[in-house]
């Protein structure tokens, strides 16, 4: 039996994930990650951090982050508590979805994680107080390598369900998207 279930979503290379637990009457045991059963998409890609981010007030927003090359990074992003609305911004130079974004809903029971392919960005809004969230990442983070979209940029029509209450300084500085931007090439 397969502990999981891999989506496709409108975007190439953006997938949903579900897990499924094995369970009984003690609970259950839920696999979040197994680069074996998940080589269709996570390919051979190391894992090279896994980070857990606790954000606790209700309608903020984080992101929209990505990394650029030879910084790049595939993520698996979980929910572990609470609820967010998690969001993927194709950044692809030449991609044919290019700019468009893809969005679900995971939480602390829905057994879901996104994989969020390198030249992505990624960002979620807290739908509940107290959200924590897994991430499982194929590169290292480098500062240098640091890119980010205005999650309120209106070219990117990312329809937050709650009114953006908290952003940090760094995500509200991030400018919106003009004519000159190409894209991130991943060649």
């Amino acid at each position: 039996m397969s502990r999981f279930e891999i989506r496709s979503t409108p975007i190439e290379g953006l997938h949903v994930i579900e897990r499924n637990p094995i369970g009984d009457e003690r609970g259950y045991l839920e696999r979040l990650f197994c680069p074996t059963e998940l080589e269709s998409v996570w390919g051979n890609a190391p894992v090279r951090q896994m980070n857990r981010t606790l954000t606790t007030k209700k309608g903020t927003v984080r992101g929209m982050h990505f990394q650029y090359p030879p910084y790049a990074e595939k993520k698996l992003v979980t929910c572990l508590r609470g609820e967010v609305l998690d969001v993927a911004v194709d950044l692809r130079k030449g991609s044919p979805t290019f700019l468009q974004h893809h969005a679900i809903t995971l939480n602390e029971n829905n057994h879901t994680s996104f994989l969020i392919p390198e030249g992505f960005a990624h960002g979620f809004q807290t739908l509940t107080e107290d959200c924590e969230l897994f991430y499982v990442h194929s590169a290292d983070y480098a500062s240098e390598a640091e890119g980010g979209l205005n999650a309120t940029d209106p070219t990117l029509s990312i329809g937050w369900p709650l009114a953006v209450t908290e952003r940090s300084q760094r995500d509200e500085l991030h400018k919106n998207i003009d004519n000159n931007f190409e894209g991130i090439s991943l060649k």
